[in-house]
């Protein structure tokens, strides 16, 4: 889902279709939570759903209000966080996402709940 989103800011489409999985709804609930992008929809097709995500962009030269993505936590080396230890990306400008006992959160949430997790991915 980051590499499609990131592609697609790349590109300047209009909408990005994504694999549906609870990660990907949970992340796409998060962007669209801290105004990355515009609107969240669903497609189906038969009996699979997928995610439509409708990327923000500003200006008359269509700049993409997601300047990066970055995944953090691979399959070959997982990165976990306390709360007390999760980043800032861009000294507060950006987020981080975590997936946490709690469900997938931003950083901000996390340090209020006081929980941690493993480290999925920068946006800035």
């Amino acid at each position: 889902m980051i590499t499609s989103v990131r592609n697609a800011n790349v590109r300047k489409t209009a909408t990005v279709q994504v694999p549906a999985t609870r990660i990907t709804k949970s992340i796409g609930r998060i962007l669209l939570q801290e105004g990355f992008i515009d609107n969240l929809g669903e497609h189906r097709e038969g009996n699979k759903s997928f995610p439509t995500l409708t990327p923000k962009y500003q200006g008359r030269k269509r700049e993409p209000y997601i300047t990066a993505l970055k995944r953090i936590s691979k399959p070959g080396l997982r990165m976990y966080s306390n709360h007390r230890e999760i980043p800032e990306v861009l000294g507060g400008m950006g987020i981080v996402i975590l997936s946490t006992s709690a469900g997938i959160v931003t950083d901000w949430e996390a340090r209020q709940k006081r929980i941690g997790g493993e480290i999925l991915c920068y946006v800035w």
